[in-house]
């Protein structure tokens, strides 16, 4: 094999190994920045549940005040308020 075949051979190998090893490092960026993505949707899914349940303990909590303070009824028309 002649001294350029020989150097055509190895560029060849050399730029194919850079290659697949820059698609794979690619791929593998592409994933973590997906994964972190899922986590953010995961942290914000929480914190909205977290809201929801602290809105409904606050209302629940206006419901207790205002049937202490008010006279609730069914208000329908078998039964008027006195």
């Amino acid at each position: 094999m002649s001294r350029a075949a020989k150097a055509t051979l190895i560029g060849s190998l050399l730029v194919s190994g850079l290659v697949v090893w820059g698609v794979h490092y690619q791929q593998q960026q592409e994933h973590e920045r997906m994964y972190q993505g899922v986590l953010r949707d995961d942290e914000r899914r929480r914190e909205k549940m977290k809201q929801r349940e602290d809105d409904y303990i606050q209302s629940q909590r206006k419901r207790e005040i205002y049937e202490r303070v008010q006279r609730v009824g069914t208000g329908g028309a078998d039964n008027p308020p006195s």
